[in-house]
């Protein structure tokens, strides 16, 4: 006897209603857009109670419910406590703010929907040409390659196994680095990001051979402990293979000598790179410009679009100058991954060939219709007018009795402290933190911290092209009522 097939109903996650999830849709984009135009009006940040973050610990959903539900399921539980960068007073960390059209050029991108792996269609041409206006951005030449990334540690991932790939002086992919007959070392400043840290682990370099060289008062590194540096390793037997340039430390902003790195890197024939994960942007600032000299010269580059190109996150980018190197440090081609001829497999050119991931999103989209809409001038005239703001946050600080500049204010972030006369560094260091804590609490301006010379200091990164210079008077005003505030109240450090 023959057993009859179970035949289901076929599913699909398209709506049964395309009108009602149109309409649902629509007010999505009116909320969204109502939201944006608002922020002002909202605290910068405030915690979430704990009510509501236990909604977020119900177990997974059997069954569905309606899209409207949803919504307004994160409507009443997300949506009030955002992480709060889109707000002009916002200046924690390094952190993109956004734009209403990168809002719908998202929302394209999802719908077009493409593995920017490779292939010949039009995200591939969207991306390439973005890949062409960063290298024109950055004063890279016409024939170096570059990627789309996730965001800077990314692009200074993709860099070092490029440089590692270059400098090993034998098939490093192959044979691995255990083979290598010396150890490979890495110069860079004292201040250099943690995502270089993080890569020079991963490609198996060990950090101990990572060589952080100290700073000067400016936070910018010491040539002449590099050159040392230099030197008692090469007597003793390492391999010096990579130097990292910092273009705007993420602690102080301090820019490197690039224009004397470079010099360095030919003459000990090191593989240069440059971090610049918000500070190449001001090389679109024809005001700043200067001050990156030497940027140019890189072997290879890393950045952030959702930094201080004020686009949603996330997109990043590295440029290596000899695309040869850089296509083959990565490039791997199973029988399923064959050029064709014809086809959707025949471009020439796939960007997977340049990084690590296959399956990559759409990000090329925001930036493309960013930069056709606004134009590369204007986002100088924004990273400018950021830098001014800055400025303008030092003068205040300097003004004021009651605060301390921590840092001298290289491009746009200001390191201060609040002073209380006869107390010692330690009782500073935590009535600080205190009034950094009630600062993000009140809503008002949320910067982050950071320790300076052992000193816990207040930092703002200005990459915001909402704020207005009286953002930072507000915040400056602020930040003295809190300080005194708490002299009034006779705080004390807890035991």
């Amino acid at each position: 006897m023959t057993t009859q097939p179970v035949i289901r109903k076929e599913e699909t996650l398209d709506p049964e209603d395309w009108g009602a999830l149109r309409e649902l849709g629509h007010r999505m984009l009116d909320d969204m857009f109502d939201w944006m135009e608002t922020v002002r009006e909202r605290p910068v940040w405030q915690p979430m109670p704990d009510d509501m973050r236990r909604y977020f610990t119900a177990p997974i959903p059997e069954a569905g419910q309606s899209a409207e539900a949803v919504y307004q399921e994160f409507v009443q539980y997300a949506l009030p406590y955002p992480m709060g960068n889109v707000h002009p007073r916002f200046w924690g960390w390094v952190m993109g703010d956004g734009t209403p059209l990168g809002v719908l050029a998202d929302m394209i991108a999802a719908t077009f929907n493409p593995n920017m792996g490779g292939g010949d269609h039009a995200g591939t041409q969207i991306e390439l040409q973005v890949i062409e206006w960063c290298k024109q951005m950055m004063g890279f030449p016409q024939g170096a390659s570059g990627l789309l990334t996730s965001g800077g540690s990314m692009a200074n991932l993709i860099a070092l196994v490029v440089a590692r790939h270059a400098q090993a002086g034998y098939d490093v992919r192959t044979d691995g680095v255990a083979v290598a007959e010396k150890t490979m070392t890495i110069y860079a400043s004292s201040e250099v990001h943690s995502s270089v840290t993080k890569a020079v682990e991963l490609l198996g370099l060990g950090n101990k051979n990572l060589r952080k060289i100290p700073v000067d008062d400016a936070f910018r590194i010491d040539v002449a402990a590099l050159r040392q540096t230099l030197e008692d390793d090469i007597a003793n037997g390492y391999q010096p293979g990579i130097l990292v340039g910092c273009a705007g430390t993420v602690n102080t902003g301090a820019v490197d000598a690039l224009d004397e790195l470079a010099d360095i890197a030919d003459e000990y024939t090191l593989w240069y790179h440059i971090d610049g994960a918000f500070g190449a942007m001001a090389y679109l600032s024809p005001e700043y410009r200067p001050s990156l000299k030497g940027m140019e010269r890189a072997d290879s580059l890393a950045f952030d679009l959702h930094k201080w190109g004020y686009m949603p996150f996330e997109v990043g980018c590295v440029l290596v100058r000899d695309e040869y190197t850089h296509r083959h440090a990565f490039s791997l081609r199973p029988d399923y991954l064959q050029y064709a001829e014809r086809g959707l497999a025949g471009h020439v050119r796939w960007l997977s060939d340049y990084g690590p991931q296959l399956s990559r999103g759409f990000r090329a989209l925001k930036v493309w219709m960013t930069f056709k809409h606004e134009g590369v001038a204007k986002m100088g005239r924004l990273i400018q007018q950021n830098i001014e703001q800055a400025r303008y946050f030092t003068e205040l600080v300097e003004e004021a009795p009651q605060l301390e500049l921590m840092a001298p204010t290289e491009m746009n972030v200001v390191s201060l402290r609040f002073v209380v006369p006869g107390k010692d560094d330690a009782y500073l260091d935590a009535f600080n933190e205190e009034l950094l804590l009630r600062l993000q609490e009140s809503g008002v301006a949320l910067p982050s911290s950071t320790h300076l010379n052992g000193r816990y200091a207040i930092r703002s990164a200005i990459t915001n092209h909402r704020t207005r210079r009286e953002d930072v008077e507000i915040a400056t005003r602020e930040i003295i009522r809190i300080g005194e505030a708490l002299l009034e109240e006779d705080w004390q450090p807890q035991a």
